[in-house]
């Protein structure tokens, strides 16, 4: 499991190409093709974050939590694999599969890159007195586009009814905050041994 903690991202860009060509050899309708891009940008998005330039847990320590111990605290490996793969993974995936027929669902995941563009678009760079964060890059030119392409398919073909955009929004928000903000503070320790690595510490952090 340590390898999965310190990897996982890397598996993530391996199943983006995937999953990619999957998509360019299959006959997807517009909805379908756009959640199943969904995922990939997700994959895509936490690259940037944990690989390349790859510092976002020593800024989000850093910046959100004020953390003494930016390597470990809050957010350490075992949480970023819990949020990142077994909550961001499945929820995506699910709103490929079955987001076409249960549109609550895809709303749902569409929102969580929505939290993500706001959070690494303004929040993290106004926290941080920075123009660029990781992840940031891929919230402004893959989440946003995405989610815009689908509010428009949605609304123009009137596809979702009431009780899909409020239990859309509704797990959306949850999947947002408790998925990710609350699972950092349930799952903090400031001596676990989930240690990030110096390469994920901003670069004055590295020394």
């Amino acid at each position: 499991m340590s390898f999965i903690r310190l990897h996982w991202f890397d598996v993530g860009l391996v199943l983006a190409f995937l999953v990619g060509g999957i998509m360019l050899l299959s006959k997807l309708n517009p909805l379908s093709l756009l959640l199943w891009a969904s995922l990939v940008s997700l994959f895509m998005h936490q690259f940037e974050e944990y690989r390349y330039p790859g510092y976002f847990p020593g800024m989000v320590n850093s910046v959100m939590f004020s953390s003494k111990h930016p390597e470990r605290y809050p957010l350490n490996t075992n949480t970023a694999l819990v949020i990142n793969v077994f909550v961001g993974w499945v929820a995506y995936l699910l709103a490929a599969l079955f987001g076409e027929k249960i549109l609550w669902l895809a709303i749902a995941a569409i929102l969580v890159s929505v939290g993500n563009f706001f959070a690494h678009t303004f929040l993290f760079n106004l926290k941080g007195h920075t123009l660029y964060n990781p992840g940031m890059f891929t919230a402004i030119f893959l989440f946003a586009p995405i989610a815009i392409y689908f509010a428009y398919l949605v609304i123009q073909g009137n596809l979702a009814a009431l009780m899909d955009w409020v239990v859309g929004i509704l797990l959306g928000i949850v999947l947002n905050y408790l998925g990710v903000f609350k699972l950092i503070d349930w799952l903090k320790d400031e001596n676990t041994e989930y240690v990030f690595p110096k390469r994920f510490l901003l670069p004055s952090q590295r020394r």
